[in-house]
């Protein structure tokens, strides 16, 4: 099998996010880490690139190097991964996008929606794709609730209940350690900071899952931990596009809560809840019926899930499986691409440039809703 040519940007040694991307990107044979720009720091970007096994000429000291050592070449790289700090993001994707490469950039895509509006007009006009990475909608029961709605199961969907909640910027003694700090500075986080940060995966959750967009909202932000000027706590009702109503919790200072990304939905005929942190059950509940629990593996489960879930029934797999099943599908469509075949239409479950838009909607209304007191606004 000829394996995708990929590239990097960011991610590089110590970093939170580049080791999840290189085990997902590299766990199904998809992809060859072909090209790299790691780091801040040029030398330590090369160095760590080629100990991963990049080619000394393809590992660059920054971002436009790499576009411009990339652009060129007859072997050009299938797929680039934008792994840099939020305020870098439109820059990058924008201009590997007009060079013509495919992008799959990380959340979130730009820092404001005008500059999303321009990547999707962007994806649009050059044809290649730009891919967000809201990874946990990757994971095969979340697909599998999806497959419930879309196939009726659930009956209309009333209301959806979502939260992405943690305590570990609740310490009023860190607030100035800079790795939390620059979370709560507008300059660098944009107009919020726990919504942008982390509420955004429960949000994006919701639409996915649902398979509706927003319509309105309204948001109450609050700044908890000394003077930050971002909020580290919020709470936001939402209106979805075919009336269905998303309560959506996020907090950094819910001391005890680990990760807290959970996902509850509750239509007509039924309802479903799911947990990040136990994610290889599915409670699912019929109305006026006893409470089933569908596990991650069993080939009784939709099409969607059976082609997301890797490891046997009963073995736990995990958050980089499910950012894997991103790189499966964008895999799925390159390939297709570059064979002249059509592609599995079940890999086109990745976010979209699209969804990084909505997401930028919906941080700007929130911030305009929490200062104007909680005031419904619409996307």
């Amino acid at each position: 099998m000829t394996k995708l040519k990929w590239g990097m940007i960011g991610g590089g040694e110590g970093s939170q996010i580049g080791p999840a991307h290189r085990i997902s990107a590299s766990l199904d044979g998809h992809f060859h880490l072909t090209a790299g720009a790691l780091d801040i720091d040029p030398a330590k970007g090369k160095d760590y690139a080629m100990r991963l096994g990049v080619a000394e000429d393809r590992a660059y000291g920054n971002w436009q190097e790499m576009l411009e050592g990339e652009r060129a070449r007859e072997d050009r790289l299938d797929l680039v991964t934008v792994a840099t700090p939020n305020a870098t993001h439109y820059e990058i994707s924008r201009a590997f996008l007009e060079a013509g490469f495919h992008v799959l950039c990380e959340k979130p895509l730009t820092m404001t929606a005008e500059e999303a509006e321009h990547i999707v007009e962007l994806a649009e006009e050059t044809g290649r794709i730009c891919a967000v990475n809201y990874g946990y909608s990757g994971y095969p029961l979340v697909r599998q609730m999806r497959a419930m709605v879309a196939g009726g199961e659930l009956g209309k969907v009333r209301l959806i209940k979502a939260e992405f909640a943690h305590g570990f910027h609740a310490d009023a003694e860190e607030a100035d350690n800079p790795r939390i700090r620059w979370r709560y500075d507008p300059d660098q986080a944009g107009t919020s900071a726990v919504f942008a940060d982390a509420g955004i995966h429960a949000f994006h959750m919701a639409c996915f899952v649902s398979g509706q967009t927003p319509a309105e909202l309204s948001a109450d932000f609050a700044s908890m931990v000394g003077d930050r000027q971002l909020e580290d706590d919020a709470m936001i009702n939402i209106r979805l596009s075919d009336g269905a109503l998303c309560r959506l919790w996020t907090s950094a200072i819910a001391v005890g809560r680990m990760h807290g990304l959970t996902l509850q939905v509750f239509g007509e005929k039924g309802g479903l809840s799911w947990q990040q942190q136990h994610p290889e059950q599915l409670h699912w509940t019929p109305l006026n019926g006893r409470t089933q629990v569908l596990e991650r593996g069993d080939s009784a489960l939709s099409p969607q899930a059976v082609r997301a879930s890797r490891i046997p029934i009963g073995h736990a797999e995990g958050m980089p499986v499910a950012f894997a099943n991103i790189y499966h599908d964008l895999a799925d469509v390159l390939k297709a691409e570059r064979d002249g075949i059509a592609a599995d239409p079940l890999a086109r479950d990745f976010p979209t440039a699209m969804d990084g838009l909505w997401s930028m909607r919906a941080i700007e209304a929130a911030a305009r809703s929490a200062k104007s007191r909680g005031a419904w606004v619409g996307l």
